[in-house]
């Protein structure tokens, strides 16, 4: 058993559906559809894993758009948090 697993909270159902809007909104911002969203978060999965095992379910990878200090307009930033579990080289 994980004991790391049990004390961890499970997202909220409206917390969820809350990040999920706001991805939406995102990549609508950008013009960057779901479907391609899903190809490059497969792409990138398919690559890592080649070096490391990763935990997919806790997996996060974020197309946002942040201000910029440097441009007068905002900028988009792909964000990504991936779990390593162990190397495999």
């Amino acid at each position: 058993m994980d004991f790391s697993q049990l004390f961890k909270r499970k997202a909220q159902a409206g917390n969820v559906a809350k990040d999920r809007l706001k991805l939406l909104l995102i990549h609508d911002r950008i013009n960057c559809s779901s479907a391609l969203m899903d190809m490059m978060k497969a792409d990138i999965v398919a690559v890592i894993s080649k070096y490391m095992e990763i935990d997919a379910d806790e997996l996060n990878i974020q197309l946002l758009t942040i201000p910029s200090d440097e441009y007068s307009e905002k900028v988009s930033m792909l964000s990504a948090n991936i779990p390593v579990q162990r190397l495999k080289i």
